[in-house]
């Protein structure tokens, strides 16, 4: 039965899509089979992974019912990695879905069949915490939160732990977060080491070892349609996402 992942943080530009393509990418590489459910409009995890933006049928489509889970399933340019791609449906979805009976469950509904054939799956949400993001709470079993190493790095986190609590008391008791992961690090600078210190303080046990640093080649993967550990495997940001894969893979943060 595989372990389903939500990748979320209502805040844009943290590397919530990187995190979620580069991480399948070395999950898979790792020999298990893990799949990439892209709930979010903007389709960057699914051009990011050499599948077209225009693909269909899409997750729009099987939440609306109009299209099989399996029957949306493509492959990855990753052995092992398969796509369930947005689809151009999804930018309405956020206005649609709650007109459906249970949209919060909708989602949770089309991975399930899906568990028996996969170890692992991985949800890329949108940078909101809409319909879209609360639907992927409900399917997952643990949230890992990018969190980017700036001034704000904590001013969005409690607006995303309310919604966590809320998900668990009215809908998935048992969502849990797997980690926090510390993303676009800069070394060579204070305020760098200063987020992370803080960050690290407010949540001892929930933070992740592995740091992802800000990287060039990371920032030009997508362009390829590749995740970095293909474009660039032995760039600083493969490295440090491949670290990320085994931690996750062992259990989670510390």
């Amino acid at each position: 039965m595989g372990r389903v992942y939500a990748i979320a943080n209502q805040k844009g530009g943290v590397g919530k899509t990187t995190t979620a393509v580069n991480l399948s990418a070395c999950i898979a590489e790792a020999g298990c089979s893990t799949l990439i459910v892209d709930a979010d409009p903007q389709a960057n995890a699914t051009v990011g992974l050499g599948v077209p933006r225009s693909t269909q049928p899409g997750l729009y489509d099987v939440l609306s019912g109009e299209a099989q889970p399996s029957e949306a399933l493509v492959d990855a340019a990753v052995p092992g990695l398969r796509v369930l791609p947005a689809g151009p449906g999804l930018a309405g979805a956020n206005v649609e879905l709650p007109r459906l009976p249970g949209f919060e469950l909708r989602l949770r509904e089309a991975i399930a069949p899906l568990r028996a054939g996969f170890e692992y799956i991985l949800i890329d949400c949108p940078p909101s915490l809409g319909p879209l993001t609360v639907g992927a709470l409900a399917a997952a079993d643990e949230v890992i939160v990018p969190v980017q190493t700036e001034y704000f790095a904590l001013e969005g986190l409690a607006g995303l732990l309310d919604t966590l609590a809320r998900v668990r008391r009215e809908i998935n008791p048992q969502l849990t977060i797997a980690g926090m992961l510390l993303t676009m690090y800069d070394a060579r600078t204070r305020l760098g080491q200063d987020v992370e210190q803080e960050v690290r303080k407010h949540f001892p046990d929930l933070v992740y070892e592995t740091v992802i640093p800000r990287n060039v080649r990371v920032g030009e993967a997508p362009s390829f349609g590749l995740p970095v550990t293909h474009h660039d495997p032995h760039s600083a940001g493969a490295e440090a996402y491949f670290e990320l894969a085994k931690e996750v893979l062992v259990g989670g943060a510390a």
